[in-house]
């Protein structure tokens, strides 16, 4: 399984994927969409959907 990780230059602040992830990975710090729980995710790719920014990605 992977957990995601946030391009913080991409990140926009959005809160989408915050909002959308089923399992609290994601919090928002300094405006920006920070991984604070990666070993939550379940690959669902929610987020990666979710922002337009292209900012997400899941790493193995």
């Amino acid at each position: 399984m992977g957990y995601p990780v946030v391009n913080e230059e991409k990140c926009v602040g959005c809160e989408e994927c915050v909002d959308i992830c089923p399992n609290d990975v994601f919090e928002m710090q300094n405006e920006k969409s920070v991984v604070v729980n990666p070993d939550e995710c379940v690959d669902c790719e929610s987020c990666i959907e979710a922002c337009e920014e292209d900012a997400i990605e899941l790493v193995e």
